[in-house]
Formats: structure tokens, sequence, C-alpha cells
């Protein structure tokens, strides 16, 4: 026990060939020293445990190895190599920045440097976590750093390159070192685990890699506790109840609950997770990243976004050809919202709970959707219109049972159970009454009754013609009176009053909009706000006047009031002024008993 070495000291690389998932850094390095373009400085700046200092190391040590490989890589052989390997090293340096950050360790530092190495070629200082030296050592630093002696080589070593001075950065070669990969970091992982007879599964190892989130060091940390706590038998299970991770299978099965719409079992899940002591925050923001791996999982394009083993990736591209990309687009959204409402929420769990609820019935929505639409689109072609070029009349022929079956978009009422003939100026969809066709729109949850039932098509229910949905095309340019125009702008504006929107209200009533040709509508705007007020409500406001007019053609646009025209008061200020100048006593009133116009 007293011999025990935790993997990361012990497995720490040696070479540049073994550095894992930095091989962008150490060719570079590799080729600097092959073609002797040596810089005085390198600043080494990434997250915590992907290498910096390590390369740092293997850069001093090969820098001053007296028989170089033919890979450019240290002998360790060498009395350099074996002097800096044993700690006793006089040409290569450490210190920590964060113990020794005042003005005076870096002046002792600076008398170092004027002495020449006593062995070796150059002398190198490696200067860890460097953004903790204060300004004024940073100060003290500057010129040394820029103009060095010719055998001094520094290399600085930082998680947080935004905290060093642009002065200091403009002196340094920067290298900036990657998060590790998922991959690189699980292979890595399965050869100790060989080297140290350690039994393992992939499915394990990638687990530990993932909680990771890229540093090596913090894997190779988990990996020794777990090695412990599963007596050398590193599995899946193990990983998962000594990290306290919520398990792959939990999303699976939360997710297949959500596509069969059973409400009942995805609580009971959820509810077992809060059991075992996990976070419903992480819960909802593990669901989304389920999703998220399922949308990667439908394209073979992207399958390699998806970090995980193949056994688990098997079973995602399983459940990803079950899910549709609108369910899970949809419950993606739901998921995010979840997560941003859930601090603020004083009853996080029901917060989650209509989170699940909600995705469980986007099925229903987008098949009732999906049933609508094909309906509609059946309707629109099977829309019966028997019109000839030079006939005198259109006639109505009375339901057939062929008809029954399929009802179509407009049903024709007659006064008598005879046909009676139409005037051919009469449209073939137009009704038998002269008012014309109204369009009711229903919300998604009412569409099922606006299909036409039996008793409709014949006549034989007292419902109101006007009741009945009219299907209008796209192209509709029915014209429209100003008066008509009028009458539904203010039906707009007195919805929009209930809603409490009272500026809008007041904008749309201050001014009546004027029809122009080509259905364009003219409102009168004072200022900048009212502008942005109309266009956050216009979409809403055509798609009213638009139905209700039943002409597509309709677009809105503003113009600003003249000088001239009549200003309009809008603060308490400008009223005051107002009354004063009519009323001067007001002015000596308010001076007197000293009030204010606020």
């Amino acid at each position: 026990m007293d011999n025990f070495i935790v993997s990361a000291r012990k497995y720490r690389p040696a070479t540049f060939e073994s550095v894992v998932g930095q091989q962008h850094i150490t060719n570079t390095l590799k080729n600097a020293i092959k073609n002797h373009q040596l810089a005085q400085a390198f600043l080494f700046c990434g997250p915590r445990g992907v290498g910096k200092t390590t390369c740092a190391r293997i850069l001093a040590k090969t820098i001053n190895c007296f028989n170089l490989s033919p890979q450019v890589e240290a002998c360790g052989e060498c009395e350099s190599c074996r002097s800096f390997q044993n700690g006793n090293s006089f040409s290569i340096h450490e210190l920590d920045a964060a113990s020794n950050n005042s003005v005076d360790d870096i002046r002792s530092l600076i008398e170092q440097v004027r002495i020449p190495p006593q062995t070796g070629k150059y002398k190198i200082y490696i200067i860890d976590e460097v953004h903790m030296l204060s300004q004024a050592a940073f100060n003290a630093f500057l010129k040394t750093l820029e103009e060095p002696p010719s055998y001094a080589i520094f290399i600085l070593a930082t998680t947080e390159k935004h905290k060093i001075l642009p002065t200091i950065l403009s002196r340094c070669q920067i290298f900036d070192f990657n998060r590790i990969r998922v991959e690189d970091m699980a292979n890595h992982l399965a050869s100790i685990a060989s080297k140290e007879n350690v039994s393992y599964d992939g499915d394990g190892l990638h687990l530990i890699a993932q909680k990771a989130d890229g540093g090596l060091r913090d894997a190779l940390s988990m990996f020794d506790q777990i090695v412990s706590f599963s007596n050398r038998n590193v599995t899946y299970k193990a990983v998962i109840d000594n990290l306290n991770i919520l398990d792959y299978d939990y999303y699976f099965k939360i997710t297949d609950s959500l596509l069969k719409e059973d409400v009942s079992n995805t609580l009971l899940v959820f509810d077992d997770i809060l059991a075992n002591g996990f976070d419903g925050n992480n819960f909802i923001t593990g669901l989304a990243s389920h999703f998220r791996n399922l949308l990667v999982g439908k394209d073979p394009a992207t399958l390699k976004l998806l970090e995980v083993s193949d056994g688990i990736r098997q079973k995602y591209l399983e459940q990803a050809k079950a899910a549709s990309a609108s369910f899970l687009l949809s419950g993606l959204n739901i998921a995010n919202q979840c997560d941003l409402n859930y601090k603020n929420s004083k009853n996080q769990r029901l917060q989650v709970e209509m989170a699940l609820i909600k995705i469980c019935h986007i099925p229903s929505a987008l098949n009732l959707s999906a049933s609508v639409s094909a309906e509609a689109v059946k309707k629109k072609h099977d829309t019966p219109v028997k019109a000839e070029q030079g006939s005198a009349s259109v006639t109505a022929a009375p339901p057939s049972p062929a008809v029954l079956k399929e009802p179509p978009p407009v049903a024709f009422k007659a006064p008598s159970p005879q046909p009676a003939p139409v005037p051919a100026s009469t449209k073939p969809a137009a009704t038998a009454t002269t008012e014309k066709p109204r369009i009711s729109i229903k919300p998604l949850t009412a569409i099922p009754s606006i299909i036409p039932s039996l008793n409709d098509l014949s006549g034989s229910t007292a419902k109101e013609e006007n009741d009945e949905p009219q299907v209008i095309s796209g192209d509709s340019r029915e014209p429209f009176t100003a008066n008509d125009l009028l009458r539904e702008w203010n039906s707009y504006a007195e919805e929009i009053k209930r809603q409490g929107k009272i500026n809008l209200f007041t904008l749309m009533t201050a001014n009546s909009p004027t029809l122009l040709p080509n259905f364009q509508i003219e409102v009168v705007i004072e200022n900048k706000i009212q502008e942005g007020q109309l266009a956050v409500e216009k979409i809403d406001l055509l798609n009213h006047l638009r139905i209700k007019m039943q002409n597509f053609g309709i677009d809105i646009v503003t113009r600003q009031a003249e000088k001239n025209d009549k200003k309009r008061l809008y603060t308490s200020s400008e009223k005051y002024q107002y009354m004063a100048e009519k009323n001067p006593v007001l002015e000596e009133f308010r001076r007197k008993f000293n009030l204010n116009v606020e």
C-alpha cells in the first residue's frame, strides 16, 4: 500500500507520442525542435487535466536531450534525461505561480536566469498557473520575457488565458489545448486496465470518459476509485452506482413510454429516478441530451457525433427509428423550457411532471394535425365543381349515397327538395342565399367537430349555414368596402383591448385606417414606438382581416404623421404645458402651492 501510485502519476506520458488527444500540439513542437525554430516563450492554455504541464515537461526534457531519436523524442537514458526524471536537474526549473506570485518571486527568478546552464544547451523555466501572478509581478517579468538570454526558454501554463495581460500574450507562442475526445480517453483507460490486469467493459469506460468532460486526469481519478469500489472489475453497473450517474436505460425506458403516450408509466419512472436520489433538473437536462442523441442517430452522416460505446449507439439507432423528428424537436423545446423555469419554480417536481405530460401528448397532436391536413387536401381535390363553358346555369344535384361517404367542403341548401336552377352569374361554391360565406377559425382541439355530419347534409337539422366551415383559396381577392374594413378593424381593436393591449388599442382607434388601391391599408403613426407596436401585431392583424374579408391580397402600410398634424399629448408634462398655455393662472397656482407635474 505504501508503494501505490495513482494512475494519473504512474501513467503520465513521458514522450510526445504517448500524449493523448493533443496531436496538433505535439507535432508542432516536434517540428520546431527538429528545425531549430524554438521560441523564447511558450504559453500552454486549456481546460484542466488535458496535458499542459505534461507537454511542458516533455518539451523541456526533449530540448536538453543529448541523444534525440529520429522521431524527435527524448532518449530517457542520457545524463540530462536521468537527472530530470529523478527531479534533480539544474537546467529545468518548475515554479508554481499560485504560491509564488509576488514581485520578489519574479525578481528572484530573473536573477537565476542570468546564470548559464551547467548541463545541457538550454535553461528552461516552467511556470504553472501563470494567471495567478500579480499585476506588479507581470510587469516585472515583461522585459525578461521579451528579451531573455539565448539559453533561456520560458514555458507558461494556464487554465484562464483571459486573465493574462495582453503584453504577456504578445511575447509568447500560444498553444490552445483541446478537451480530449471521449473515444481517445476510453481507449487510453482500456490500455491502462489491461496493464493493471483489471477486467472492464467498454460501456463502463465510455461512461467514465463522458463524466470526465474532456479531462484525462479526472478520468484516471474516477477509474482508480471505481477499481477499488468494484474489486478490480469495472462494469457499467459499478460506474453508475459509484459515480451517481443516471443510467441510459432510464432515458430509453421513459422515451418508450412517451412514444406510447403512457402517462402513468412515465410518471412512475420519474418517481423511481427521484427515489434514487437524482435531481429533477439533472434528469430534464439529461432527457434533452437524450432527444438530441436520437436526432443525431436519425442520419448516418451525423452518427459520429454520438460519443457513446457501440452497444449504446445501437440502442440509439433502434429508438431513433421509432421516434419522428417532429416529436423529438417538440420534446426538446418542452424540455429546454422546463430547464429554464426549473430554478424559479416553487414546485419543481410538478414542473418536470407537467413537461413529461406535455411530451406524452405530442404524438396525438402530430397525428391529429396530419389527419386534418390530409382531409383538407382530399377535400380540395374532391370538391364537385361542374361548370361548362357557355352554359346558362349551374344545377346543384341532391346528395347521393356516394357523396355522403365523402362530404364536400361546402354544403348546398335548396329551398325545396327539388333541384333549383341557379343564375349563371352565381359562383359554383356559393350557397343558395346571397350572404357571403364566412370562415370559422377554431383551435386545434376543436378540429374534429368541423366535419359535417350526415344530418347537416340531408338538411334535417336547423343548424345555420354560417356555422358550416368554408374552404377558401389562398389566392382569393374578394372586393370589400371601406365600411367593411372599418367594421372588422374596430372588432379587432376591441379584442386586443380585452387582452389588455391598451397602447395598441389607442393606436388603432386614434386614426381610422385608409383603404388604398390594391387592397393596401394605410395607418397613420406618430413615432417609432407606435411603428414597433404595430409591427409586432401585424401578422395577427393581417390574418384576421384577410380571413374576414376573404381577400389574401390585403397588406398594411404605415405613414408618418406630418408636422402640421395635430400633436398628441402623451406625457404628463406635455398635458400640463398644453393646459397652462390655455390658462396661465394654472402656472401661478402650481408655484403658489409648490406642486409637481408628475
